[in-house]
């Protein structure tokens, strides 16, 4: 089994259209959906997804899981939902009783009524995505994860790592440290080539090795997660390019920590049900 954890699905050919991509998108705007995504991972051996929002509109939560309940490929769903507003916690009810529904994308003011919220997530056993991507939204983010050990958090997208080859900088490396201390805290090896300075992407495994030795450094064999960022990560390189590249990283780590990375972690952090 091999769960890829970050996919975007979207059509902009539904009679609402889509918020995102955007037409001048060329590459992106297209229809994307579970037959597309195992063309391209299916040949890497990938068996299901952990699908994570594309779009702002809440009924859009209920597209994904009309769609999950038709393809079983879709093992569990990160959507979004209006935080920040009195429907927060209907929306939580509502989409917390699909069993494919597994937590949600958002970052917000931790003063400002967040953190009731994120106590409100725990309390449905569902998971917070998010991409800390600044000082302040790392201090929040170690903050979060300190104060609600319950939560399950997952950072997306190598915590916007820069990425050339070279030692990791030195705050971003810090940061995963500090949050890989936090036994509730998960990474996500999402957007790997995006974050790469050389572009199109390199597909040696050499040039991400720092970088990808530093978040194993932090987080070990039991919190690492693989994700795509599919169809986006197609920007950098192709999708076997990226895939390649961690099969080879974890591999060398032996078949326990490849077996872990590639999807017993992400059953510990996501909880999807049998199906």
């Amino acid at each position: 089994m091999i769960i890829d954890t970050h996919t975007h699905f979207y059509d902009p050919t539904r009679p609402e259209g889509v918020p995102w991509p955007s037409p001048d998108e060329e590459l992106l705007y297209r229809t994307v959906l579970p037959e597309h995504f195992l063309a391209e991972a299916s040949p890497c051996g990938v068996t299901g997804t952990v699908v994570v929002e594309a779009a702002c509109t809440v009924e859009d939560n209920q597209w994904i899981l009309d769609m999950a309940d038709r393809n079983p490929v879709i093992v569990g769903y990160v959507g979004r939902l209006e935080s920040g507003t009195p429907r927060f916690a209907e929306q939580v009810e509502r989409f917390a009783a699909h069993p494919v529904f597994r937590g949600i994308r958002a970052w917000g003011d931790l003063d400002g009524g967040f953190l009731d919220e994120m106590k409100l997530l725990a309390d449905h056993n569902l998971v917070l995505d998010c991409v800390p991507a600044d000082d302040e939204a790392r201090a929040g983010f170690l903050r979060l994860a300190r104060e609600l050990p319950d939560l399950t958090l997952v950072i997306e997208h190598v915590a916007n790592a820069a990425i050339d080859g070279g030692p990791p900088d030195p705050d971003w490396a810090g940061f995963i440290e500090a949050a890989g201390a936090h036994g509730n805290v998960y990474m996500k090896v999402s957007a790997l080539t995006e974050k790469s300075a050389e572009q199109p992407a390199p597909g040696d495994v050499g040039y991400y090795r720092p970088a990808l030795d530093a978040m194993w450094n932090a987080f070990g064999g039991e919190r690492l997660l693989y994700g795509s960022n599919w169809p986006v990560c197609e920007r950098a390189a192709p999708y076997a390019t990226g895939f390649g590249i961690v099969r080879e990283y974890f591999d060398g780590r032996g078949a326990e920590a490849a077996g872990r990375f590639f999807w017993k972690n992400a059953r510990d952090a996501y909880e999807w049900p049998d199906r």
